[in-house]
């Protein structure tokens, strides 16, 4: 769950930090006091798109950090799986937006990507605002809340592998049938690049020996006469002496002292192995000018090959490594079309049975999803009928699609809010505040099919009130026994069943504003209370009434 979270230089808060508490966590303010600051700060600590806007005026970066405990089997596992370890269960994760600078992401203090924060997150706190109650208007979303309802992950795990190979089979085969005009052109084409690059004969490094080759055969005078001069300095000539008897001279000189002069055997020792050296550079030398003496080849030929290779080079790839890459390449793609026939009535007949085996899953799945259905729109419809619509009736209409990646089901929430209408889609239906509630209701029937242990509801209660608004906040209750709930809210009746009582403030100081966050006592949730429901005036009465308010949340235990 949520900790803690500490924000700073974010819109109009400068530093403020909340601890946050379990069970229902309640947040309210007067309007535009930045009570959306707070969610817009948990989202972009969650990874979530922000904005350089945010960052209060006249500082360079803002800076959010919220620090979680408690957490799943899956998001300690998610957690391990980008390489971050936790011993205790806790996890801190932080993030800087610059206002000139890349911002910075760290998780339990190591660097993180923004991507990084957004995976972790999605296991960590789980949003429904009202622009979630979008996804009600979007029929094509509506298939996700019954294959969440029903688990079935794996189906459809195993249904997609099927649906990806039988589309992969599908577009191999467009692409095989070609005209047979096309085809043959092609084969003629491949046939001539085949031709060419085998009558090439080519070989890895074969350019490089050719290129040391001729510069052989260019530099060969110069060679010889390199050669020939380290031999005579070496092993001398008719006019003089070379190193190689300098040095046993000088060898000879050394032992003649050896028995008297005990330090001087490790010198003659190492001058008689320099003269074994020397006498193998000779050696090696004497063959090196034998071998530049010899013939090596045709200088007309090795240019005419490297003339060669380098033509065909313009055409198959920058190296020999690269163009025998092609030529293979080459003769697979003419062995393929030469067996056109074959080849594509074995294609076919893959094709139609990867399809069958996709239409059998979906099928399958589609089976499962009518139970489902049932089960979801009577546990949907008892939740409504709770939260203050009683006659509400809900279907799903579920229709077959062609196979898609999610099946062959067109599936889409049908919606009557009065007694004597036919169900007909949400869009056309809802008001905001049926809305609100049917998220709610969806939420609460999906909420033991996730591991997220902190659920944010931000203004729910938009567009209801009275024993409506009493019920909503009942079933945020019910939903905080077993999960943490943060919830901003404008209405007094949810306010009140809090565990923990946050207000939002904003307050002006030397012509600058500053919002705060404070945990509210029982005395403050009481004028807080009294300031939600008597608005500017407030009366003993209105105080006494937020009081009872409270004890009655108390008394209850609800």
């Amino acid at each position: 769950m949520l900790k803690n979270l500490y924000i700073e230089n974010i819109a109009v808060i400068e530093k403020t930090n909340v601890d946050f508490s379990d069970g229902l966590n309640v947040m309210t303010g007067e309007t535009g006091a930045g009570k959306s600051i707070v969610i817009d700060s948990i989202n972009a600590v969650l990874g979530n798109r922000t904005s350089r806007d945010l960052i209060r005026n006249g500082a360079e970066s803002a800076f959010v950090s919220a620090e979680f405990d408690e957490m799943s089997e899956k998001a300690v596992e998610v957690l391990k799986e980008y390489g971050y370890e936790t011993d205790d269960g806790t996890v801190m994760i932080q993030r800087e937006i610059g206002l000139n600078a890349k911002g910075k992401c760290r998780v339990n203090g190591r660097p993180a990507t923004v991507g990084v924060l957004k995976a972790i997150g999605a296991y960590l706190i789980n949003i429904h605002g009202q622009h979630e109650s979008y996804e009600l208007m979007s029929p094509e979303l509506h298939i996700t809340y019954i294959d969440k309802l029903g688990n079935f992950a794996e189906e459809l795990e195993e249904y997609s592998s099927a649906y990806k190979e039988y589309r992969k089979l599908q577009s191999e085969l467009n692409k095989a049938e070609f005209d047979e005009a096309e085809r043959n052109r092609r084969i003629d084409l491949l046939q001539y690049q085949v031709n060419e690059l085998e009558q090439a004969d080519m070989y890895i490094g074969e350019y490089e020996e050719l290129t040391e080759q001729r510069n052989i055969i260019e530099n060969k005078e110069k060679i010889a006469n390199a050669l020939n001069d380290a031999r005579e300095f070496l092993n001398g000539n008719e006019e003089s002496d070379g190193a190689l008897q300098e040095l046993e001279r000088a060898c000879r000189s050394v032992g003649e002292v050896t028995d008297v002069l005990p330090d001087s055997v490790q010198v003659c020792k190492r001058l008689q192995n320099a003269l074994y050296e020397l006498e193998d550079c000779f050696e090696e030398i004497s063959g090196l000018a034998e071998n530049a003496d010899s013939e090596i080849g045709n200088i007309e030929e090795i240019e005419d090959r490297i003339d060669l290779i380098q033509r065909l080079s313009r055409k198959y790839g920058q190296t020999i490594e690269e163009m025998l890459d092609f030529l293979d390449n080459a003769k697979k793609e003419l062995d393929y079309l030469e067996r056109y026939e074959e080849n594509r009535e074995q294609l076919m007949k893959d094709c139609r049975k990867a399809r069958q085996k996709a239409e059998a899953l979906a099928e399958e799945l589609s089976v499962k999803r009518q139970k489902t259905a049932v089960s979801f729109s009577e546990r949907v419809k008892e939740e409504m009928t709770f939260l203050d619509m009683p006659n509400v009736e809900l279907v799903v209409s579920q229709k077959k699609c062609e196979l898609n990646a999610l099946g062959c089901d067109d599936i889409e929430i049908l919606i009557s809010t009065n007694v004597g209408e036919e169900p007909k889609p949400v869009a056309k239906i809802a008001s905001g505040g049926e809305l609100s509630r049917m998220m709610l209701a969806i939420k609460n029937v999906l909420a033991d099919k996730d591991d997220i242990d902190t659920l944010i509801f931000d203004e729910v209660d938009t567009g209801i009130s009275g024993s409506a608004a009493q019920k909503v906040g009942m079933k945020l209750k019910e939903v905080s026994k077993s999960r943490q709930v943060l919830c901003v809210t404008h209405l007094a009746q949810i306010a009140a069943l809090g565990d923990s009582h946050f207000k939002i403030q904003k307050n002006v100081s030397d012509g600058k504003t500053y919002t705060s966050v404070n945990l509210l006592d029982h005395n403050g949730r009481v004028n807080e209370l009294a300031r939600i429901i008597g608005g500017v005036e407030i009366t003993q009465a209105t105080l006494d009434y937020a009081e009872e308010m409270l004890n009655q949340s108390a008394d209850n235990n609800i």
